[in-house]
C-alpha cells in the first residue's frame, strides 16, 4: 500500500486533470502515474522516461533495452519496475527466471548492476567492452536511461507506490535483490 495519501481523479485540478484524462483516453493509468499527478512538475518530469526509453530502444533494440532496464530495476530491488519488465521479458518470449544473453545483452546487464551498485566503480574495462558495440553518443543514452530508471525506481520503492493489477499475477517471477545484505555484514562488522 502506498505510504502517502492520494488525490482521487476527480480531485486533480488544472494540468494534472488534463494529463488524467489523457492517460484514460489511452488506457495508460498506472498507479505509478497517479501518485506522481499529485504534482505535475513532478509528473513531467518523470514522464521524460519515455523519451529516455525511446533513445535507449532505437540505439540498442527493444530485447537489450528490457534486459537492460530489468537488470537496473531488479538490482535496485524496485517491486513495481521489477515486474513492469518481468512482464515485458514475457511479452518477447523470454523466461524471466532464466534467458540466454548475447555479449552485448551480457554487458548491458553488468552495467545495470554496477549503476546501481556503485556508479563510481564502473569500470573501464565495462565502458571499452561496450565500444565494441556501441559509440560513445550511444553509451551516453545508456547511461542517461539507467540513471532516470534508477530515479523511477526509488520514487516507487520510497513511496510504496502499489503493484497495478495487470502485474500481480507475475510476483512470484520477482526476487528480491540480496546484495545489499552484503553491506549490511560488513557495515556491521566494520563498527
Amino acid at each position: 500500500m502506498a505510504r502517502v495519501n492520494l488525490k482521487q481523479p476527480n480531485e486533480l485540478k488544472g494540468e494534472a486533470k488534463k494529463a488524467y484524462e489523457e492517460l484514460l483516453a489511452a488506457g495508460k493509468v498506472t498507479n505509478m502515474k497517479l501518485v506522481m499527478l499529485q504534482d505535475y512538475g513532478i509528473y513531467k518530469a518523470f514522464m521524460g522516461w519515455y523519451d529516455a526509453w525511446e533513445s535507449l530502444e532505437k540505439t540498442v533494440g527493444l530485447r537489450a533495452a528490457t534486459i537492460y532496464a530489468h537488470s537496473v530495476s531488479t538490482t535496485n530491488g524496485c517491486l513495481l519496475c521489477s515486474l513492469f519488465f518481468i512482464s515485458d521479458l514475457k511479452e518477447l518470449g523470454l523466461n524471466p527466471a532464466e534467458f540466454e544473453v548475447s555479449e552485448n545483452e551480457k554487458l548491458l546487464q553488468e552495467l545495470g548492476q554496477q549503476i546501481v551498485k556503485d556508479p563510481t566503480k564502473v569500470s573501464d574495462e565495462l565502458l571499452d567492452s561496450l565500444r565494441k558495440y556501441y559509440t560513445d553518443e550511444d553509451i551516453i543514452i545508456i547511461v542517461g536511461f539507467g540513471a532516470q530508471m534508477q530515479a523511477t525506481n526509488n520514487f516507487n520503492s520510497v513511496l510504496g507506490v502499489d503493484v497495478d493489477k495487470r502485474l500481480l499475477p507475475l510476483k512470484d517471477y520477482f526476487k528480491p535483490a540480496t546484495w545489499r545484505e552484503g553491506l549490511a555484514n560488513e557495515s556491521s562488522a566494520a563498527s
